[in-house]
């Protein structure tokens, strides 16, 4: 690791079965991927080239590195470096399937089946960030378990036999 002591805190561990991948991901906004420039609707919905992703470059290397890496798992990752073009990321990953891994107690939870691309469905430290689990408290009642079902639990209609 180019941060030893920042890849350590991060559970990083110097032994078989930890690979860190460094990932330059290219710095700038999102454009819309639309034709010329044609987005179709309401004016407010015009935007094409001033629009910002969802998720942070960082939680993209970690997507990126996941794809490449498929029979490795992605624990965390942090910064490394950046010039005007690109930010360097190292990602973090594990191979679940040695045995250095899968008898060490503190890490063979990364081995279950659930934690399957879980940097494509938010889990890690960076995904957790885009979906604003990094808050606490009242500030946060509206995005756990997640937005989406907050929403749906709000805009559901129960309508029970008895009642």
């Amino acid at each position: 690791p180019t941060r030893p002591q920042k890849a350590l805190s991060l559970v990083y561990k110097a032994k078989q079965g930890y690979v860190i991948y460094r990932i330059a991901m290219r710095r700038g906004g999102r454009k819309r991927p639309v034709h010329k420039g044609i987005t179709y609707g309401k004016p407010t919905n015009q935007g094409v080239t001033q629009l910002k992703p969802a998720r942070s470059l960082r939680a993209f290397a970690e997507a990126r590195a996941g794809n490449r890496c498929g029979n490795l798992r992605v624990l965390n990752s942090y910064w490394v470096a950046q010039d005007s073009t690109h930010k360097y990321f190292e990602v973090i990953l594990v191979d679940p399937s040695h045995k250095a891994i899968r008898k060490d107690a503190r890490i063979n939870w990364i081995a279950d089946v659930t934690q399957k691309r879980r940097e494509c469905r938010g889990l890690t430290s960076a995904g957790k960030k885009a979906r604003g689990l990094h808050r606490k408290g009242p500030k946060a009642t509206r995005l756990r378990p997640s937005v989406y079902s907050k929403w749906k639990r709000n805009n559901t209609l129960s309508l029970r036999r008895y009642r």
